[in-house]
């Protein structure tokens, strides 16, 4: 499926791809599912359907995928396919970025920094920031500095304590 989906050594057909992705995603194949979620998401050999992406998502982020988690809650942030749900969007971002995903990092750090589905809490936004920023994140970057213009220099100190500290986990 992603030899067809990114034209490597094989003219580029989205149609193939989701053709590929579909039987290894029926099989449970939790990268499969997420991709063939992008595929209905973006309307890629498909026509687009945000509920079927969904479906795909949650089918492999249930199973602890990383990017399937990050997806997943970026469509309860937006509202595509589900209503929209900051609470479930901290969820799904949170598991994300507790595996390393920069994106849920940044995306989870904004909503506490926003108070969107958390407590505001510019310390955990900071930690987060700073998490995806290490990875070269560059709007965690950006959103970081906003954030750290809100807090203490104590507050600075204990997100980047917190931050040094942090351990990916994985389910």
């Amino acid at each position: 499926g992603i030899i067809y989906e990114r034209g490597r050594g094989v003219p580029q057909d989205y149609v193939e791809a989701v053709r590929w992705y579909r039987l290894s995603a029926e099989q449970g194949h939790a990268s499969a599912q997420n991709n063939l979620g992008g595929m209905y998401r973006n309307g890629r050999g498909v026509p687009q359907d945000y509920v079927e992406a969904v479906k795909w998502y949650r089918l492999s982020a249930e199973q602890g995928d990383a990017d399937a988690q990050y997806n997943l809650g970026l469509t309860y942030y937006e509202g595509h396919g589900v209503p929209q749900d900051y609470v479930e969007a901290v969820r799904w971002y949170r598991l994300s970025a507790a595996q390393g995903n920069a994106f849920a990092q940044s995306n989870l750090g904004s909503m506490y920094g926003n108070g969107h589905g958390v407590p505001q809490d510019y310390v955990e936004a900071h930690k987060w920031l700073n998490l995806a920023a290490a990875q070269g994140n560059a709007t965690a970057v950006k959103n970081r500095d906003i954030v750290a213009r809100r807090m203490t220099p104590a507050q600075i100190a204990e997100a980047q304590k917190l931050a040094r500290e942090w351990r990916p986990t994985k389910q």
